[in-house]
């Protein structure tokens, strides 16, 4: 509604009906398009379900296409009249598993083989329906169809390795049914992939088993066999005697189970491979695909994450989206880097009570919808530090977890010393079969319990501090810090992901950096690092874990949190007790500068005037420009109120180019 300018209008129409737009809003569901049998089917429907995706203000409609399974028969009318009822719907309840539920728990067995089921599915309804499309553009024509210009037409981004099946489809499709010879259908192949990387944990890059592979997907793995071969043959011949190289670079794992190394795959098949942070990609090229980086260094490539100001400022936050129109003018929506002319309101003393008087309404909104709808009171003049992204050891939720049992034994210490007031809220989810991330959310709930409890409910405009603390070289990029940043939060981070590029825009004395930085994490972990050291050596570390341990704050179940206190000991690999001490001190720095609200409003503002950088707008014309081969056009396409011959042309325009 905000990109073709109705969302007044139709506010004001379901106002006018009794209704209220949020309440409908919140009704619709949500596309699944995830983090994120086949069985004894011959053959499984995709059936599309088409999204139109409007452009801001540009009377262009992109379409979102996404798939739901089905089986051809829904019901075996034969297996019903002789009583096998279950029979009867059998093939039905298979074929609608697959897009039931995305990214299921691949714990066990039968999680393995539905959730690579899935990711087949979708990929290969996607590339069929991409073929299909193609061969329609030439149906015309009268010279034999050609897929030699398939690659300046089709740009296909792996958005991690989830899709990678799409390489192995792809080729099967221009071998076996095209009947293109090997070499040309690599080649296009090659020239119509890209791959983006979103982690450099190894567990979150995908490897299936080969055996799995071999049940399911049979052709497809002779497909990466035989890629695989002419890559090691080609590696063989630029470095004869390095066999560890070899070994290393293949797509075939062998030690522990044969496995198919997926993010392997991705590089191999594609023509350029980007991270999406400058820290991000400065680490896959240097450490987690350095030999490809080596062999082939102009594939790889750095594209930051960006979000889409629409979202995350018109709609998110309208008051301070107002606010800043008022300042510098309407056109920073379509031009984010516009956003700092507001470096020239950092002193001006009305700008600075607005923008403080919009974060302290939006505040109050949210305290008011606690109350209304969870009988929660909080106070909505105390700083709100909020953590909210997904429950992972390496997001360190631990770490503030640990931060608000100091604060709480500090003020048991000392009843009657003035503190900073605060609201801290927790929130995310844990993939389903991730035990020590549920163990984590079990002992924030728990440590809330004792602490006064506070759930969460869509905060981004409200928050006063935003939490971005993963050990620095663990996280990709991030988002929402950008999100954050945005709407008038202040960052406390480490220098890890966007933080980084953040900390350029802004200045690192505009935000709360503390820990290690990649160097010295690199180097502690060449060192040893010794979690009994930190525990034996800060008092108030000790007693907080301490009091987790013997169960204060699970008094029926004293052990309850065992798993969580022997893992910070022994195997912590994000080293939550290194950083905890530079941690508090940072965060002594916020309850410090929040006490003085002006210079806190500065620190927002010039914050604010930062973010232009991380539009999505920017991040995709990157992609475009320098990956996927598209430049911009001029063309302006008129509305559907021009008369027609005025779409017709422009219609002719579109085609010619």
């Amino acid at each position: 509604m905000i990109n073709l300018g109705l969302q007044t209008a139709c506010d004001e129409a379901v106002y006018q009906l009794g209704l209220d737009m949020e309440d409908l809003e919140e009704m619709e569901e949500d596309a699944g398009l995830g983090n994120g049998g086949l069985g004894r089917l011959a053959v499984v429907l995709a059936m599309p379900y088409d999204t139109p995706i409007p452009g801001y203000m540009n009377n262009t409609v992109n379409t979102m296409r996404l798939w739901s399974a089905r089986a051809p028969n829904d019901f075996n009318l034969r297996d019903f009249n002789v009583g096998d009822y279950i029979q009867a719907v059998l093939d039905r309840n298979l074929a609608e598993n697959i897009s039931r539920v995305l990214y299921p728990n691949d714990n066990f067995f039968e999680g393995k083989e539905l959730r690579l089921k899935q990711e087949y599915f979708v990929v290969a309804a996607t590339l069929q329906d991409v073929i299909r499309r193609f061969k329609t553009t030439k149906r015309n024509s009268s010279k034999p169809l050609s897929f030699d210009s398939f690659p300046d037409k089709v740009a296909i981004q792996l958005n991690d390795t989830h899709p990678a099946m799409a390489i192995p489809e792809l080729m099967r499709i221009f071998v076996d049914v095209e009947k293109l010879d090997w070499d040309t259908a690599w080649d296009i192949t090659k020239q119509t992939f890209a791959y983006t990387n979103h982690t450099v944990l190894p567990e979150a890059l995908e490897r299936w088993p080969v055996e799995l592979m071999e049940k399911l997907l049979p052709r497809h793995l002779q497909i990466i066999y035989r890629i695989n071969q002419t890559h090691l043959d080609h590696i063989a011949s630029l470095f004869p005697d390095d066999m560890d190289r070899i070994s290393r670079m293949s797509l075939i794992e062998e030690g522990g189970g044969k496995r198919v190394n997926m993010a392997h795959l991705c590089i191999v098949g594609s023509h350029k491979v980007n991270g999406v942070a400058e820290i991000h990609s400065d680490i896959i090229r240097k450490e987690t695909f350095r030999d490809f980086s080596k062999m082939e260094p102009e594939k790889f490539q750095n594209k930051t994450n960006g979000i889409t100001p629409r979202r995350w400022l018109l709609l998110c936050n309208p008051g301070l989206a107002d606010l800043i129109a008022e300042a510098i003018g309407e056109d920073y929506v379509k031009d984010l880097t516009q956003l700092r002319n507001l470096n020239d309101l950092v002193d001006d003393d009305a700008f600075i009570r607005d923008v403080a008087k919009v974060k302290q309404d939006n505040k109050l909104k949210f305290a008011q919808y606690l109350e209304k709808e969870y009988k929660v009171d909080i106070n909505p003049s105390s700083l709100f530090d909020v953590h909210v992204k997904r429950i992972h050891e390496y997001k360190r939720q631990l770490l503030t977890c640990l931060h608000v049992i100091c604060m709480y034994n500090r003020i048991k210490r000392n009843p009657t010393k003035v503190f900073i007031p605060r609201t801290v809220i927790i929130g995310g989810k844990a993939a389903p079969g991730y035990h020590m991330a549920k163990m984590i959310i079990k002992l924030i709930t728990s440590v809330a319990d004792v602490v006064n409890y506070d759930p969460v409910i869509g905060l981004i405009p409200a928050t006063d501090l935003s939490e971005q603390i993963s050990t620095a070289g663990t996280e990709a990029s991030g988002t929402g810090n950008m999100k954050f940043m945005l709407n008038g939060a202040l960052t406390i981070g480490t220098m890890d992901g966007a933080n980084v590029e953040m900390a350029e825009e802004a200045g690192e004395e505009n935000l709360f950096i503390f820990g290690m930085r990649v160097e010295e994490v690199a180097e502690m972990d060449k060192e040893g690092y010794d979690a009994m050291e930190y525990y034996e050596n800060l008092p108030e570390l000790k007693q907080a874990i301490d009091q987790i341990k013997m169960g204060y704050f699970s008094p029926t179940q004293p052990e309850m949190f065992s798993d969580i206190i022997n893992m910070l000991f022994h195997h912590d690999r994000f080293k939550v007790f290194a950083d905890y001490e530079s941690y508090v001190k940072c965060q002594e720095r916020v309850s410090a500068l929040y006490k003085d609200q002006t210079e806190w409003t500065r620190m927002v503002i010039k914050n604010i005037a930062a973010s232009g950088k991380f539009s999505s707008d920017r991040t995709i014309k990157e992609y475009a420009t320098e990956i996927w081969g598209v430049e911009p056009t001029d063309l302006k396409i008129p509305p559907p109120s021009e008369p027609r011959e005025a779409l017709e042309e422009t219609a002719r325009a579109l085609r010619k180019i």
